[in-house]
């Protein structure tokens, strides 16, 4: 389909008995794959090809199979409605579905990111079925994108990205032992903190764990990985590759952390659990909370002014978390 020239519509209204209400669930779902818009009521529109009055055709006759009835028509206008209007909808419709897989691929990205700071892999095979189940399901979104959406767009750029991130990890080498060395909380006092610019749970939970347990004066600053070697005197990178605290082996950096500073408190083992399971994804404890403390973060990542904004509303986040298990 193109933005431009003049667009036909095909609109199908039926209706269906209320019961069973399977009947009607079976109908409503084989239109939604069709890529059919909800215009009004159980008026449904789709853009006119062959392919979809041929659908529309076999579809009515379901209906009617069911004892209900319906009929379909061709249409160049929707009088109430311009086509820039009429393709909105199904821009809108389809983009919501992209945004459900680009979930999924954000979680992927956290895998490889983390594989790349030193997470061992331990199941490439297994990451690469993830990616070409994501890939299926774009494929399958795609079919129903009619109109080209930028939403479509950028999670392809992401896929490819993610690909060629993916193949990398070849290089990568097996991963270090976690062999951590003992840190004296004394000589990282008054330190600026450095670390990557969008915080999220590992940096986060880090940076709590920091000003609690380690460097009450601590301050934070963001940088690019590049950056690293620009730094200056009296700073600690942390969660950065090649920084002095970042993922060792299967840990990740607010684990390295607790073990390099020989924090042993009850409730941030717990907390460790939690950062471990949502920077990892590997499932390794399948903590309770861990999805109300992702849905969290990442509604703070959305609505955060700047990086600061974010990294001190995610610390206030791990210390109510810490005080509710204390």
């Amino acid at each position: 389909m193109t933005k431009e020239g003049k667009q036909e519509w095909l609109l199908i209204f039926y209706s269906v008995p209320s019961h069973p209400v399977s009947s009607r669930m079976k109908i409503w779902r084989k239109l939604v794959r069709s890529g059919a818009v909800q215009l009004k009521g159980a008026v449904y529109i789709i853009p006119a090809t062959d392919e979809h009055q041929e659908f529309f055709q076999w579809l009515i006759g379901e209906v009617r199979s069911l004892g209900g009835d319906g009929a379909f028509f061709r249409s160049s206008a929707i009088e109430t409605m311009s086509d820039a209007e009429v393709r909105e909808l199904f821009i809108s419709q389809i983009s919501e579905e992209y945004r459900g897989l680009d979930k999924a691929v954000a979680a992927l990205e956290q895998k490889v990111q983390s594989i790349r700071k030193g997470t061992k892999l331990q199941n490439k095979s297994s990451l690469t079925g993830e990616l070409a189940k994501a890939a299926r399901d774009f494929e399958d979104i795609r079919k129903r994108d009619f109109f080209s959406s930028t939403t479509g767009e950028a999670v392809e750029k992401r896929m490819q990205q993610l690909q060629s991130g993916l193949k990398g990890l070849d290089k990568t080498g097996p991963g270090e032992a976690a062999t951590i060395s003992p840190k004296r909380a004394e000589k990282y006092q008054n330190r600026v903190w450095i670390t990557r610019k969008k915080p999220f749970v590992d940096r986060m939970a880090s940076a709590w764990l920091i000003k609690r347990f380690i460097d009450r004066n601590a301050t934070f600053k963001f940088i690019e990985e590049r950056e690293l070697n620009t730094s200056g005197p009296d700073t600690t990178a942390f969660d950065l590759r090649n920084g002095e605290f970042t993922h060792v082996g299967e840990l990740c950096t607010f684990e390295v952390l607790v073990k390099a500073f020989g924090i042993r408190d009850r409730a941030v083992k717990q907390i460790a659990e939690i950062v471990h399971d949502l920077d990892v994804k590997d499932e390794k404890y399948k903590n309770a909370g861990t999805a109300g403390v992702e849905e969290i973060l990442l509604g703070i990542r959305k609505t955060s002014k700047n990086d600061s904004d974010a990294l001190e509303r995610g610390m206030s986040v791990f210390e109510m978390l810490y005080q509710s298990k204390t």
